[in-house]
């Protein structure tokens, strides 16, 4: 078992700090500075990252499509298509260092601008971006990522516009009501994005849970689950769904045996309730989430 608690990790100390960092990011979004790093209405926008920064960079594609504010497109940052022409790429990177993301800024320079989303300044990254909005009050200790992540989501949701006080609120809820009974004790996890943007987010989530607690996890879009998904659900499953579900989903998920679980709060606050998860899970099987099984904080690689 490991030798803390959970009060003793970082990993818990960051999550806990979550609603105050999306105050500060949220006005930092409204500065000036911020205002002109983030992409313009009507501009042609990619935006990259790695792991848990491509799955926000997913959340945030679409919500400034369904927002009308410009054609935008989430990658991988290994998988940039460098023959397709943008207005702005946006790079989302934590620690600043990511050698993908370091390579697509470096072969853009002086040909596409650049912002870098970042949480550690004066790293590789904030000197190959053409401009920088730097969140230092969300960086973490941690391997695993939580608030940055979310913090980043939360300063691109502010600057598309969306007033976020209720998030913020719904975060410091997920914060200090006890998870669901059960829930813990459950053996595979399947997260549904009930909404185009939160598809992204159900992607974090079941992340969240491979990496803090090596859970069997699973996401998808919600209209997907009946495509294939419900295959593996049973007594020991939950469903989540993140924003609203599509009619009838429930029952069919009853049926197949599995947890329901569908909440009224913003899907941001509901991936601050699975980071808790995580940490408890991870805690009941004597794993210590705070050094997640072969994982860095950064993946840099040589040559």
């Amino acid at each position: 078992m490991p030798t803390r608690s959970a009060a003793e990790l970082h990993t818990t100390a960051e999550i806990a700090s979550q609603p105050a960092c999306w105050r500060r990011a949220i006005a930092l979004a409204a500065e000036p500075g911020t205002t002109a790093a983030l992409p313009a209405p009507g501009e042609r926008v990619a935006v990259l990252g790695c792991g848990t920064s491509w799955f926000m960079a997913q959340a945030y594609a679409r919500r400034r499509e369904d927002e009308g504010l410009g054609e935008t497109d989430a990658f991988a940052a290994s998988e940039f298509p460098f023959g397709r022409r943008y207005d702005r790429v946006v790079a989302l990177t934590r620690s600043g260092t990511t050698t993908e993301v370091v390579d697509v800024l470096r072969r853009l320079r002086s040909h596409v601008p650049t912002t870098a989303v970042v949480g550690a300044p004066g790293t590789p990254v904030t000197e190959l971006a053409d401009q920088v909005v730097a969140l230092p009050f969300a960086d973490e200790r941690s391997v695993v990522q939580t608030r940055f992540a979310t913090s980043a989501l939360v300063l691109l949701r502010a600057h598309l516009g969306e007033r976020l006080d209720r998030a913020v609120l719904d975060a410091e809820q997920a914060l200090t009501e006890p998870l669901p009974a059960g829930l813990v004790e459950r053996t595979q996890f399947t997260f549904l994005g009930g909404a185009p943007w939160t598809t992204g987010l159900a992607a974090e989530a079941a992340l969240k849970m491979r990496e803090a607690s090596l859970s069997w996890t699973e996401s998808y879009p919600a209209t997907e689950y009946r495509h294939g998904p419900v295959a593996i659900t049973d007594e020991g499953s939950l469903v989540w769904v993140f924003g609203a579900a599509p009619e009838g989903l429930r029952d069919d998920v009853a049926a197949a045996g599995g947890r329901w679980l569908a909440r009224d709060r913003d899907p941001l606050a509901e991936l601050v309730s699975v980071h808790r998860l995580a940490v408890e899970v991870a805690l009941l099987r004597g794993l210590d989430p705070d050094t997640p099984r072969n994982l860095t904080r950064s993946v840099i690689l040589e040559g």
